[in-house]
């Protein structure tokens, strides 16, 4: 069974193709409250990740994955990060790119999809995501997926204008 493969769409290893798509989303500042990014990176530093995005996840404590369509076109990001092998857990965020691209279920895919790699294949006993308390889409996702919300942090980001609260989900593998 390929546990990384679904219906509509299917998890793959990062490319040197991608070199375009990741440099878009690490530079679109819409999307910089996401992942705490203040400065934009270049195409050079991008290569490189992609370059050493084969590293081991056991090595470089995180593993980050492309959401491709049936017809191979990348539509999004997942990651597992703070991969923490002592303690058997990790961090989940994830990605669809394009507004036309959400809302159609690949993110639940996706999600599903890793989740069960991580239970099952890196035989982790729990995940967890960080969530704003704004990002209604992404709550519903992750609590539709078996994660609760275990507390929240208050005032947590700054988005140059005001701080939001941020809730941490759990989903622990039964």
């Amino acid at each position: 069974m390929v546990t990384l493969k679904g219906e509509h769409i299917y998890l793959r290893a990062l490319e040197p193709e991608d070199l375009d798509f990741v440099y878009d989303i690490e530079n679109d500042t819409s999307l910089w409250e996401l992942s705490d990014t203040q400065t934009p990176y270049s195409r050079f530093l991008i290569k490189q990740y992609l370059e050493n995005a084969q590293q081991d996840i056991f090595e470089a404590k995180q593993l980050r994955l492309a959401i491709c369509d049936k017809n191979d076109n990348t539509i999004g990001l997942i990651d597992v990060f703070d991969f923490n092998i002592k303690n058997k857990r990790a961090g989940i965020g994830i990605l669809i790119k394009s507004e036309s691209e959400r809302y159609k279920g690949y993110g639940k895919e996706a999600l599903e999809l890793l989740v069960n790699y991580c239970f099952s294949t890196l035989h982790l006993h729990q995940v967890y995501a960080n969530i704003s308390e704004r990002n209604l889409p992404s709550l519903k996702l992750f609590e539709g997926n078996g994660f609760k919300k275990i507390g929240l942090k208050k005032d947590w980001s700054f988005d140059g204008n005001q701080y939001t609260n941020e809730y941490i989900l759990q989903r622990i593998n039964d």
